[in-house]
Parts: structure tokens; sequence; C-alpha cells
């Protein structure tokens, strides 16, 4: 048999993240237009300033529920017809809110983009809003709050929400709203909260794909389309600060009879303004970031505990001065009758890492998980927008992940410890656990990481 020799490898190709072009149109949105040349698929994200600091008293869920309604009919279509013409065009349009504000996406094919931003166009400047709509919303937000309540993912961070932030912070309280709050909303609430706070002024689109070969060209598109959503410029909503209380504790949420233990250990730090970050987000994926990292070599590998535990940093909100926080967090999960040798493990982690730190070698492994990579992570046209559109809800540069690729390259052994220790401090952080508190309670008690309190888990 005759063996052919192997090709060789071509000489890799620089890749950077891509900067957008930025410009206003005549009502005042801003526009953010990348070309990816071969994205058929053109992924739209649309941020709309109406942050869950702004949603009325006893009316948390409101922004959710408006979010969702932005697609169920138009003054041009019902829900049905509207649902129909998404269909006819092949695209998909999703809406969430969360802290920063409501985020609207559009994903179409390039030969289809008109149509479907007129279609969004629509949705963003006169939703219908129909009683009967809103109703079935809030009857399915209502239905979905009992299944959250039973994942112990969901329970945990529902928990260490409440725990971190004082009671009068919006971040204290479930983002989609309580039973409670969400009964109140009606189809008067919605609409009071749309005219109050989505208008082009305060809002910006971003666009990604392959823009070439788009009828008339995209900025025709975009204007015969987004060009029609008129509203008066209003001011930025305020935004209340962000404090956290990090006192190390425990707070075990009671699940009699459950099997595992859902961990979810954290604190509050800086976000992506700070310049730490390069160095956190490089030192906590050393800690925790994949299944090569330090926890998962200890818990996973070495004693057995757990599928997997994870740490890492998720911005919360930032601001337009530059500020804004991080939750720093580790989760995981592990069986009920190893919770505390795995709790006593995991802290002797955190210890070994400020004692004695970080070694070179996973540094160097982390830096080629995240910077290497990175060309892999990017190679759709939603992946690219969705990143473009944090950037502008966090209030940063647009080439902010251009440099910061640049910056973990040069981020060393020691930066990055120091910032894992600074992060995730072993006396600093508040733990909570999802489990039968009968069989945990006292292992639990005996680590001696902070006081501990038994909650019921319903």
């Amino acid at each position: 048999m005759e063996f052919h020799p192997q090709p060789p490898s071509g000489t890799p190709k620089p890749w950077a993240f891509p900067t957008p072009e930025r410009g206003t149109m005549a009502n005042g949105l801003t526009v953010l237009r990348c070309h990816r040349p071969g994205q058929k698929v053109v992924a739209v994200e649309v941020n709309l300033e109406a942050p869950l600091d702004a949603e009325p008293e006893g009316l948390d869920g409101v922004a959710t529920i408006m979010a969702r309604a932005l697609s169920e009919g138009t003054d041009k279509h019902t829900a049905e017809e509207f649902a129909a013409e998404l269909e006819r065009c092949g695209a998909t349009l999703d809406a969430n809110a969360d802290y920063p504000g409501v985020r609207v996406s559009l994903e179409v094919p390039a030969s289809r983009l008109p149509k479907a931003l007129g279609l969004l166009a629509d949705a963003l400047r006169a939703p219908a809003f129909p009683d009967s709509e809103i109703e079935r919303l809030v009857a399915n937000r209502l239905d979905e709050i009992p299944h959250e309540l039973a994942n112990p993912a969901r329970r945990a961070a529902k928990e260490l929400s409440r725990e971190l932030f004082p009671a009068e912070s919006r971040m204290s309280r479930p983002r989609q709203g309580t039973e409670e709050t969400v009964r109140r909303i009606d189809a008067a609430a919605v609409r009071a909260f749309y005219e109050a706070h989505v208008r082009p002024a305060t809002a910006t689109v971003v666009v990604v794909g392959d823009l070439e070969g788009i009828e008339g060209g995209v900025e025709a598109a975009l204007d015969e389309s987004l060009g029609g959503w008129t509203g008066a410029a209003v001011a930025s909503s305020p935004m209340s600060p962000i404090t956290a209380d990090d006192t190390g504790r425990v707070v075990i949420v009671d699940r009699p009879g459950a099997v595992q233990t859902q961990l979810l250990i954290g604190r509050v730090g800086p976000d992506r303004h700070d310049r730490v970050w390069p160095a956190q987000l490089l030192g906590v994926y050393c800690l925790g970031g994949t299944l090569t990292s330090r926890l998962d070599r200890v818990l996973r590998e070495e004693k057995g505990y757990t599928y997997g535990v994870r740490a890492f940093g998720q911005v919360l909100r930032s601001t337009a001065d530059g500020g804004g926080a991080a939750l720093l967090a580790i989760s995981g999960s592990v069986a009920t009758d190893v919770t505390g040798p795995a709790l006593d493990d995991l802290w002797q982690v955190l210890r070994k890492l400020a004692a004695e730190g970080l070694t070179d070698d996973e540094r160097d492994v982390a830096v080629r998980n995240l910077v290497g990579v990175a060309p892999l992570r990017y190679e759709t046209a939603a992946a690219v927008a969705g990143t473009l559109a944090d950037q502008v809800e966090q209030y940063l540069p647009d080439d902010f992940q251009a440099r910061l690729y640049a910056q973990l390259a040069e981020t060393g052994t020691v930066e990055a410890t120091a910032a894992a220790v600074s992060a995730l401090p072993a006396d600093r952080l508040v733990t909570v656990l999802v489990g039968d508190a009968s069989q945990i309670a006292d292992s639990v008690r005996e680590l001696g990481i902070g006081d501990v309190k038994v909650v019921s888990g319903s």
C-alpha cells in the first residue's frame, strides 16, 4: 500500500475581532454595521434602554412580558399574521429583558433582510399589545415559575441574589418577576412601560453578516424600515448604585430527600471596565473555566465528587461613567453524602491558590483556550452581533473585544493569580446549597466557612 505524504499545514492567517462601522440615523437610532463576507444569514440585535430598575414598583416582570409581546401583533398584523410573515422570510425573532435593558434578536437570510427589517420595525414602532395576548403571556409566565423553583440551579441563583443584594435593590429579586408581581401585569401596564422607555434615540441596532448583496443596500433597507420609527428623546433611566454584602456565610435551601446538592458560591466584583478584568478572566478560567482547570482536577478527577464544577464571571450591569459590577461565582453539584468533604476540598483549592499561586502551564493553557479558539467562537454572524450588542449594553468601546484578546495574551501568571485570589477570596464568599439540610448541615457547619442558616426550598 502506498502512503502519500501528509500535507503540510498552511501559515495561520492573522485574526482580530471585527470592529463595526458606527453611524446614527435621522431619528436618533444608533447603527453598528459589520460586513462579514460569506455569512449569508444576517444577525440583527437591538438594544432598548429599558432596564429592570425602571420597572414600576410592584410590577417586577413587566419588562419581560413587554419583550415577549413585541412579536404578538402590530398595527399591521395580528399575532398569527406576524408569525406567518416571519416564517415566509425564514426569520426568527426573539426578545428578552435583563438588568441593563431589553434585547431583540433577529436572524434572517441576507436575501430577505429588507422584508424582515420591516417586520422588526413594525414590532418596535407599533406593537399592538392586545389584552388577550398579554393575558396569555402572563399565564405562561406564571406557569414557568414553579418549574424554575423546582430547578436546583435556578433556585440557587435566586437565593444567592437575595443574599448578596439589599432587599430594596432590583437585583435582589428574580429578573422575570415573582408570582405576586406578574399577576398584577396587564396590557395597560405593558403599554405604559413601552411608551416610557422604547424609542429610537436611546436604542442601538447591530447588523452583522454578508451585507454586500442586500437589494438596494443595507443603508436603504434600514432607512425604509427602522427609519420610520419615531419617538421623543428622553433622559436615560437613572441607575441605582450596586451594593452587595459578601460576608462569608452559608445558606442551605432545604430539599428533603435530595440525592445531590447544588452548589453556588459567589460574590460581586469588578466588571469589564476595570483594568483588572483581563487578568481576572484569565485567573478565574485557570481555576474553573474548563474540564482541565484546577477545580475539576481535584473535585472531579481526583475525588470523584462531581461531574464538573465551573468558576466564571458574569457582568450584571455597567454604567455610562465606567462603573458596574459582575457576579463572580463557582457552581456545580455533588452527591449529598459528600457535600461536606467536597466543600472542604474546594476551600483547600482556594487557599492553596492564594498561598502558592497558579503555574505557568495553567496560565499558558488558559491563554491558548481563550485566545486561540476565538476565531472559531465567532464563526457565525449571531456570535459577533451578540458580542457587539453586549459591548453597547455595557458602554464599552467598539474595539473592546479585539483589545481584550491582546491583553489576555500579555497577562502574566502572577497577575492572573492575584486577580483570581481577589475575585474569589476564601473568606469573602456567600455559599448557597440546595439539598437535604438534615443530611448536609452538620458537616457544613464543621467547615467553619461562615454562619449556616437553613431556609425552605419552596
